[in-house]
């Protein structure tokens, strides 16, 4: 659901953004990965549901399994489900193409599939030195610059 770029435009960027997600953290194998890319009714319905918070976010990540750093890949990752209205908004407010962000929101969700937060400030200062770091392999500037 929701506005989004053409079926072959998100296959490319979200090609892309898990390889450097792997690349960067030394994930990899044979796994199943699930985006749904939907629109905010829909998260703000999951958000409400799974994390009590009634309003829209611009994306969900749901591990299909515990996964601790350094395992081997479960059969499924899990699921990321992008908000289009959120994710478009953010992206125009920030001055940045929509496809940077998208991007940014594939690697940010599959670093909480393979076991990342950002509940305390080392956390979210070690996921986002790897989001940069993907990111850089893709030519896209900082998010958190």
């Amino acid at each position: 659901a929701g506005d989004w770029p053409g079926e072959v435009a998100l296959t490319r960027l979200v090609d892309r953004a898990v390889a450097a997600a792997f690349a960067e953290t030394g994930a990899g194998g044979r796994s199943e990965l699930s985006i749904v890319f939907s629109d905010d009714a829909h998260v703000r319905t999951l958000n409400a549901g799974w994390r009590g918070k009634d309003k829209p976010t611009n994306g969900l990540s749901f591990p299909a399994f515990p996964f601790p750093r350094g395992a081997l890949m479960p059969p499924s990752m899990g699921d990321i489900v992008p908000a289009a209205e959120t994710v478009a908004r953010e992206a125009a407010l920030e001055d940045k193409p929509l496809e940077n962000h998208i991007t940014h929101l594939v690697i940010h969700g599959l670093l909480h599939l393979l076991g990342h937060d950002h509940e305390t400030d080392a956390e979210a200062e070690e996921m986002e030195a790897i989001e940069r770091a993907a990111l850089a392999r893709l030519a896209i500037p900082d998010p958190y610059a």
